[in-house]
């Protein structure tokens, strides 16, 4: 055989091996970023316990795109915007991450977007970020949450407190998006609702003292003070200063107060029955009961805050990325509409080899997840549940859905 044909021969034997050689499988990367430190450290672990035990599942239930790993990339934004610009630039630049959970504050969230996440064309999906400020980003359709906006939390705090027949009250908030933003919808609500609002006094975090503020406070007479800030931050300080000056003896927090770390060490007698809060709830439906489950059989409370929509959120860029059909980042957020959208065959919590073959057979999917369904509006917003809870026992217990 002369050279050339001996050249012939081979290309053709490897144009043959190559057709027989099945695809690789995709690893994929996918970005945590959490305020793992800062006001809401106490509330990040269960957080993060809850979009990892997403990834999880996928990567035991035979992997993504193909039979790749999830890997994971973690980053602390810390609820600072200056702090999360950086970490996202990390994520998205550094670590070339797919997408990206996170973040959980809302100025963090925006300020990871609009430094890295916009910029780089990369899809985030916040399990916690509530304030209102984040409807109205401008982020090219890839900012996303499964959590109720405060627009909808502060309304039904207000009806809560109502319904309590509490007609007055003074109330304090963390001077950021959050604290502004649900401080405005529950002042609109309540008042509206007969309330009146004796004093109304914006903080900053990370002081150690609030007697001043406090001062203020209940300057107007009122014995009720609501609390929009932090478990671990200044909602701890303030909260605990309160309760040793006496003027107050009531209190109500959002679901940023929602944390072990809010009533330790203080006197039980001063928290039992005194303090009520909301935050987003769990859907109730068999999603829901699937997700508890996977949480407990994991050894993660199912019940912990914002656990169940950090899962969802996991799951849904998971999905979306094996709708993709590889790990670029171009096309995932209209891929993510597509997955969490009706119509299409449910996928419930756990169900991902499931939905890899429906995919796969190109059969439309819709995810209902531990939070519910998944139903992103234009601003990339889902409808939600907001839940009481109490003090009891030193810790707080879920009551129920407000109505």
């Amino acid at each position: 055989m002369n050279t050339s044909k001996k050249l012939l021969s081979l290309a053709v034997a490897a144009a043959v091996l190559g057709l027989a050689v099945p695809a690789l499988a995709e690893d994929v990367k996918i970005g945590i970023l959490g305020d793992l430190t800062g006001p809401i450290e106490s509330l990040a672990p269960p957080i993060v316990a809850g979009a990892q035990l997403a990834f999880d599942e996928v990567n035991a239930q035979g992997g993504i795109l193909g039979g790749g790993k999830i890997i994971v990339s973690t980053g602390d934004s810390a609820c600072d915007p200056s702090v999360a610009g950086p970490a996202a630039d990390k994520l998205v630049n550094t670590d070339q991450v797919t997408a990206i959970v996170g973040a959980f504050c809302t100025g963090a969230t925006i300020g990871a977007a609009t430094a890295a996440g916009i910029p780089g064309g990369v899809v985030q999906i916040s399990p916690s970020a509530s304030a209102p400020a984040l409807t109205t980003l401008d982020d090219k359709d890839l900012v996303f949450r499964t959590t109720p906006s405060d627009a909808f939390q502060g309304v039904k705090m207000a009806q809560l407190v109502l319904s309590k027949g509490i007609k007055d009250v003074a109330l304090t908030y963390v001077n950021n998006d959050y604290g502004k933003g649900l401080a405005d919808v529950f002042v609109a609500t309540y008042t509206a609702g007969g309330g009146t609002v004796s004093a109304n006094v914006a903080h900053e975090d990370g002081k150690a003292d609030y007697r001043a503020e406090l001062g203020q406070l209940s300057s107007g007479g009122s014995q009720n003070l609501v609390i929009l800030a932090y478990a671990s931050g200044s909602g701890k300080t303030i909260l605990q200063q309160a309760i040793e000056g006496g003027e107050f003896t009531a209190f109500v927090g959002g679901d940023g107060m929602v944390g072990d770390d809010l009533t330790a060490g203080l006197p039980a007698d001063a928290v039992n029955g005194k303090i009520i809060a909301t935050r987003a709830g769990a859907y109730a439906g068999e999603s829901a009961d699937l997700y508890k489950k996977l949480a407990t059989d994991a050894g993660q409370d199912p019940a912990a805050t914002y656990a169940p929509q950090a899962y969802d959120a996991a799951f849904l860029l998971a999905l979306a990325i094996e709708k993709n059909g590889s790990a670029k980042r171009e096309g995932l957020s209209a891929a993510l509409r597509d997955v969490a959208t009706a119509p299409g065959e449910k996928i419930l919590p756990g169900e991902w080899s499931k939905a890899v073959e429906l995919i796969k057979a190109g059969t439309d999917i819709d995810y209902e997840g531990a939070g519910g369904p998944a139903e992103f509006d234009k601003a990339g917003d889902v409808d939600g549940i907001i839940v009481e809870l109490a003090v009891e026992g030193g810790k707080f217990v879920e009551k129920g859905p407000i109505n």
